[in-house]
């Protein structure tokens, strides 16, 4: 009882959520621009074809900016509007990333654990969006949000 009264007079920051949107656009965001302009000769040395290599850059630079996007659109009317564009970006950053992990064709799970670490952040950071939105400002009276 006297953990949940001490819990209670923390304040709430409902933006705490930027505090992992922000870093995870920027990254992909760069990691997307350092594609362009797109070029065979790249997507080659990584054994892609040109249509991989498209989409993953393409991919990496609109999902961060959209990740941004929809961290903005908070307000009632376009909160829903908000959500849907961070889902999709959550989305697309867990299928580049299960690409790029997949492609370095890891022994065993433990590995890609163990030796790919800021891979499996970024997988994780892209799945919590796709898995959370912006369900933080749906409702401000709720408590269990």
């Amino acid at each position: 009882m006297l953990l949940k009264s001490v819990l209670k007079k923390i304040p709430d920051f409902k933006g705490a959520n930027f505090l992992i949107r922000v870093p995870l656009a920027i990254v992909f965001i760069l990691q997307g621009e350092s594609k362009l302009p797109l070029n065979i000769s790249d997507a080659e040395s990584y054994g892609l074809p040109m249509t991989v290599w498209f989409f993953v850059a393409w991919g990496e630079l609109l999902s961060g900016i959209g990740l941004l996007i929809g961290g903005l659109l908070v307000t009632k009317k376009l909160n829903s509007y908000g959500g849907l564009i961070t889902r999709f970006c959550g989305i697309v950053i867990c299928g580049i990333m299960t690409g790029i992990i997949l492609m370095q064709e890891p022994e065993s799970f433990l590995d890609v654990l163990l030796y790919d670490n800021f891979h499996v952040m970024l997988y994780c950071g892209g799945l919590f969006f796709a898995l959370r939105g912006n369900r933080i400002y749906l409702d401000e009276n709720k408590d269990n949000l």
